[in-house]
């Protein structure tokens, strides 16, 4: 098949075009290098179009079979309301009205922040009272969605919502890389790591491993929809410096610390896996210790985590 990844150089685009390539897809990437970056890419063999999602010239795309979509402003800190809106909502209309327009495939990236503070485990009928623009603008994507299911039944879309996903490529993203990375890499510095008081916060972490996988079960979902990607399990951050440290060969203990974003911090997050199993056939491949092992191994093989 034919397939454009848009934000292909970014941590889940590049795991996703990877692993297309590896199945004997024709891939595409579409990236601006805004905030991917082009290490991810070095086995990569496919077109890339350096251009970003709101000026490019679709038409260039008419014979694709598949679109998927996971290009997007990830920073959850910008407040660039107008931005953000732009680039996420907007972008995404443009891809959406296009794929569907010429019969194309349409995955794309939703988030779990579209949930706010619903109680765990979150369904997905809890969406809709994000706590930022961030949330904000992929739960109006989801709105859009909706709509063009409804309104062209014969289409295919499908929008995952994504919980906390770790693993491999994920370096190059600074502040919003995951815990799980964040962690590690203060452990390796010689550091303890540095969590919430009292590090009983529950995430999904759900490894990039099981991303790809559903993202690949979605080419043949039952039905156009909209659904969890997680793991199906919360992980304490407690929990996640025990498995670092014995993925690490460290006994390193955490150090509390004030959480300055309580009033709104979410406590809990969990993904109700239901909906994503019974129009997906989803069942995640990785569980968070074999998942933490993995990508410990991939960032010692590849130098990103030299340990002491």
């Amino acid at each position: 098949m034919k397939i454009l990844v848009t934000g292909g150089a970014g941590f889940i685009g590049s795991n996703l075009a990877l692993a297309l390539q590896e199945k004997g897809h024709d891939v595409t990437i579409l990236d601006d290098f805004s905030s991917g970056n082009f290490k991810n890419l070095i086995s990569y063999e496919g077109d890339i179009v350096s251009d970003n999602i709101l000026n490019v010239d679709l038409n260039k795309f008419k014979n694709v079979d598949v679109i998927f979509h996971e290009a997007a402003i990830t920073d959850t800190t910008v407040q660039d309301q107008k931005l953000m809106m732009q680039v996420n909502t907007e972008g995404f209309r443009k891809f959406l009205d296009f794929a569907v327009k010429n019969n194309i495939k349409f995955i794309y990236a939703s988030s779990a922040a579209t949930y706010g503070n619903a109680p765990a485990p979150q369904k997905e009928e809890y969406a809709g009272k994000p706590n930022n623009i961030y949330g904000f603008s992929k739960w109006v994507c989801d709105c859009i969605a909706k709509k063009y299911m409804k309104n062209f039944p014969e289409a295919h879309i499908v929008g995952l919502r994504y919980f906390n996903v770790f693993g491999p490529r994920e370096q190059y993203k600074g502040k919003m890389a995951s815990m799980v990375w964040q962690l590690a890499k203060q452990m390796v510095d010689g550091k303890n790591p540095r969590i919430f008081k009292w590090g009983e916060q529950k995430r999904d972490q759900v490894y990039v491993k099981n991303i790809v996988q559903i993202n690949l079960l979605a080419l043949n979902a039952k039905k156009s929809c909209i659904v969890n990607a997680g793991s199906g399990e919360a992980v304490s951050f407690n929990r996640i410096i025990k498995v670092l440290n014995k993925a690490l060969g460290f006994k390193y203990d955490p150090e509390y610390i004030d959480n300055p974003y309580k009033a709104f911090y979410q406590e809990h997050t969990e993904a109700d896996l239901t909906e994503a199993k019974k129009y997906l056939r989803y069942e995640p491949e990785w569980k968070f210790e074999d998942a933490v092992k993995d990508y410990v191994k991939w960032l010692k093989e590849n130098n990103y985590l030299l340990t002491q």
